[in-house]
């Protein structure tokens, strides 16, 4: 038998799927998107505040597909799409995130080459420490300067508890530092420090028992009905650890206080000892005629560091140089 000869009459096309159509890298670029600050995050859904706008309704999002694992957190200025009516059981969707100014990162600890971003583009960090009961504590503070010298953010120290003893001694520390220190009283309502977050992005921070609570529940009157509604969102759990961004009172002249109730302490591992001096404009040129490798500790760990030179030509005093090393020492 001959073998059979074939023509294109006996080669079939299999139909091509309904509705194909080649994969493409492009992706759609959502102009149309409305800014907004995410207020809250919980189990993979963000609740947003369109145009940062505190007396709109709350919208809760998702993140959209083409964004993969973009890590999203509280104060990332996001683009929303979708319904952003806020209505009960509608959701939007974050399809762009906004180049961060500043975040207030941290490890789990010393050893931990993991960074995790606690909040996004906050201006300050208020680092609240009572002056007794507990007793307060300069490696916490010193950790939190550390903190927020990387991540961009201005620190300001908040003493409690001042009816209870002198503030003076402890905040004669950390003055020599150019940094901003408040003092309050439980009696008296804080009008200084809510003077100074008018209009502003704050990141509040503090051990458990220091008064932060009471800071913010007195500036923001509605603090415990926000964290009510949040833990509605997240189906039951308490939502205490998580950070929360509250809006300050607009008569008041506005802003956002972000709670960050879960951080109890940082871990340093992804800061180098140039980032903290760095954080001051005339240190930060000096540090450029130190050695590599430099720690900025001074002889005999660090026998040529240009800090010490600067004390010797009179251009930066020896107890501003002696409180800048102590807070370097938080990242041994």
């Amino acid at each position: 038998m001959s073998p059979r000869e074939y023509d294109e009459s006996d080669v079939r096309v299999r139909p091509g799927r309904r509705g194909s159509r080649p994969r493409t890298k492009r992706r759609p670029e959502h102009s149309d998107a409305v800014p907004a600050m995410v207020t809250t995050v919980d189990r993979g859904r963000w609740t947003c505040a369109p145009d940062g706008d505190s007396t709109r309704p709350p919208v809760t999002a998702m993140r959209a597909r083409e964004l993969g694992r973009t890590p999203i957190v509280v104060g990332d200025q996001v683009g929303l799409v979708g319904d952003l009516s806020g209505a009960p059981d509608t959701i939007a969707r974050i399809v762009r995130v906004a180049p961060r100014d500043t975040s207030l990162r941290r490890t789990a600890d010393d050893d931990d080459p993991v960074e995790r971003i606690v909040v996004a583009n906050a201006e300050q960090l208020i680092i609240v420490t009572a002056l007794a009961d507990p007793e307060p504590r300069t490696g916490f503070v010193d950790r939190c300067l550390v903190a927020a010298y990387a991540g961009g953010l201005a620190p300001v120290l908040c003493l409690t508890k001042a009816d209870l003893a002198d503030p003076d001694g402890f905040a004669g520390q950390y003055r020599v530092l150019d940094l901003p220190v408040l003092v309050t009283r439980r009696d008296r309502w804080p009008g200084e420090l809510a003077q100074l977050l008018v209009g502003r992005v704050s990141a509040l921070v503090g051990h458990s028992g220091v008064g932060k609570s009471t800071l913010v529940n007195a500036l923001v009157p509605d603090a415990a009905l926000a964290v009510g509604r949040v833990s509605a969102i997240g189906k039951g759990r308490h939502t205490t650890t998580a950070a929360l961004a509250l809006p300050l009172p607009a008569e008041r002249g506005g802003g956002w206080v972000v709670d960050t109730p879960g951080v109890r302490s940082f871990g340093l591992a992804h800061v180098t000892p140039d980032d903290v001096p760095a954080a001051f404009g005339d240190l930060a040129v000096a540090i450029e005629d130190c050695p590599r490798g430099c720690g900025h500790l001074g002889p005999p760990a660090d026998p040529e560091c240009a800090l010490d030179g600067l004390v010797a030509e009179g251009r930066l005093a020896p107890a501003r140089l002696i409180a800048l090393r102590r807070v370097l020492t938080a990242l041994g």
